[in-house]
């Protein structure tokens, strides 16, 4: 009978171990995974998805900051040395690598990672930092199929693994995921409808780069948002040295390769960092912060009565016309309202800086 009791304890056991091993990622746990945040985002319902490059993996997490708020413009000066201060190190310590509003609260939330690569995300409240512990907060998690393998390189010898997510975006119930995969046209943007289950939608991308003269299909998106256009709804990206692509959403559907139409060059040597939509007046514009140039100011309306598309080499810039904003250096962005834009700037005498500014300064 004892060994029988033994038999069954150990079994039961076994059972237990593999269950909670073999649990499916979509199951509610906590953000205690979480090993970088490449880039972050929110649903409509305050859920902050984090996109974690290192385990190829996205995570929805349960901030508990879900009450409705106003929204309030931020001013906090050398952001990166309070940030650094607060994390007991120095500013040559750390990177910012995301920013995100949460559309509830209206509360700011920085993703950070410590060059010893450890994940860091900070909460900012009128003008004080909070630090948030994302093993407290409830979540579920999704591995994105076919990422680059851990150990994958390029030509040059740099991590792919790096660039399994870009960027991410929300919308039509459906997080939207950029990056590469382990794909022979490696370029990808994944849709992968929200609360989790196991379905994943991979589209394969393909762009034809005006700067670079060539087709492309191994560079992954480095920003974008949605966008409706005549009618119908787009993805609106960035690639490194800056093509402006519009991605029908209605083909981003699993297996499928889309070539997207590039309507826009804006300028070579240049990163895109972040892109927002705001409007002003009856109009809305798009704007663009990048690593070269002042932030790019697009119209909407110049994008729907540019019908063709960018086929040939160009140095400098062509496609739809943009203008260059008064706003330089900026490092990070996102919208507060639909007239507001919260910023880390860096500024003329070298300060890094967090602040708002209206429809007015842009």
């Amino acid at each position: 009978m004892k060994k029988t009791v033994l038999y069954l304890s150990v079994l039961l056991a076994g059972a237990f171990l593999f269950a909670a091993f073999n649990r499916p990622q979509h199951e509610m746990t906590t953000a205690a995974g979480v090993q970088s945040i490449s880039a972050i985002t929110f649903g409509p319902d305050g859920t902050l998805f984090i996109g974690d490059s290192k385990t190829a993996s996205v995570f929805a997490v349960n901030t508990k900051d879900l009450k409705k708020g106003k929204a309030s413009a931020y001013d906090i000066k050398n952001i990166d040395q309070k940030i650094a201060a607060a994390l007991g190190t120095e500013v040559s310590n750390i990177t910012i690598t995301d920013m995100a509003v949460n559309p509830l609260s209206k509360k700011l939330y920085i993703a950070v990672q410590s060059n010893d690569g450890t994940p860091v995300l900070l909460r900012v409240e009128g003008n004080k930092l909070e630090a948030v512990s994302l093993k407290d907060m409830p979540a579920t998690s999704v591995v994105l199929n076919n990422a680059p393998a851990e150990d994958a390189k390029d030509g040059r010898g740099r991590s792919l693994r790096i660039s399994s997510i870009s960027d991410i975006g929300f919308a039509d119930g459906k997080l939207l995921v950029s990056g590469l995969s382990n794909h022979q046209f490696s370029s990808s943007l994944r849709s992968i409808p929200y609360p989790f289950t196991d379905k994943q939608d991979e589209a394969t991308l393909e762009i034809y780069h005006a700067s670079h003269g060539r087709y492309e299909t191994t560079a992954p998106i480095r920003t974008f948002t949605t966008a409706t256009i005549n009618n119908k709804k787009y993805i609106v990206a960035s690639y490194t040295c800056t093509p402006l692509v519009l991605f029908p959403m209605d083909e981003l559907k699993a297996g499928q390769h889309v070539k997207g139409r590039t309507v826009a060059e804006m300028g070579s040597g240049n990163t895109p960092i972040d892109m927002i939509s705001l409007q002003e007046g009856s109009g809305s514009f798009l704007m663009m912060a990048n690593t070269k140039n002042p932030v790019a100011k697009v119209d909407y309306k110049n994008i729907e009565r540019f019908e063709g598309t960018l086929t040939e080499q160009v140095k400098g810039t062509a496609g739809v016309p943009f203008v260059a904003t008064p706003m330089t250096n900026v490092l990070q962005m996102d919208k507060l309202d639909d007239k507001q834009v919260v910023m880390v700037q860096k500024k003329a005498n070298g300060d890094v800086d967090l602040w708002t500014a209206n429809d007015s300064d842009l």
